[in-house]
């Protein structure tokens, strides 16, 4: 299996997964480099048992994990820098997609982490069935875990942003 072609058909994935754990440009630069390590070792491990794309999105949600239960004590400090505006959007529709789309990334991290996994997942596009395979639970509780996700994240997105230095 060719590593720099997983690497290039899966980084935006990879970089998407890294920014709805960790806000700091400069540790998400970092936590993606351990995940590159990781997928560089677990790569030959790959039996073609499943997708590619869940494997690959499980060593990642592994190692962002491992990076939140280290740093878990540590003040977020830095605001997501997120570029992805369309650029036939004016400069009103595209800030307000910005906004929104911080607003949600923010929701997603205060998360519990069980229910952050499946959201990080799904907003990547995978099914419960592939959300189920990446995470080694069941498709049942892939649908019901991100049925409780888009509750908490509906409840969140209307109360808007929460004072940070609570549990998140």
């Amino acid at each position: 299996m060719d590593f720099k072609a997983v690497l290039s058909d899966y980084g935006p994935m990879l970089s998407r997964i890294v920014a709805s754990y960790e806000a700091d440009p400069a540790q998400q630069q970092e936590v993606l480099q351990e995940i590159s390590l990781a997928l560089w070792q677990a790569l030959p491990k790959f039996r073609g048992e499943g997708s590619l794309k869940a494997f690959v999105a499980r060593v990642a949600q592994n190692r962002a994990v491992t990076h939140v239960a280290k740093a878990a004590s540590l003040p977020r400090k830095a605001e997501l820098d997120e570029r992805l505006a369309c650029a036939a959007d004016g400069p009103e529709k595209s800030l307000e997609k910005e906004q929104q789309r911080a607003m949600l990334l923010d929701a997603v991290r205060t998360l519990p982490l069980g229910l952050r996994q499946v959201t990080t997942l799904a907003l990547e596009g995978f099914s419960h069935r592939e959300i189920a395979e990446a995470l080694g639970i069941t498709e049942n509780n892939a649908t019901v875990r991100f049925a409780r996700a888009k509750e908490a994240l509906k409840l969140a997105m209307v109360s808007g942003p929460r004072v940070r230095g609570g549990v998140s």
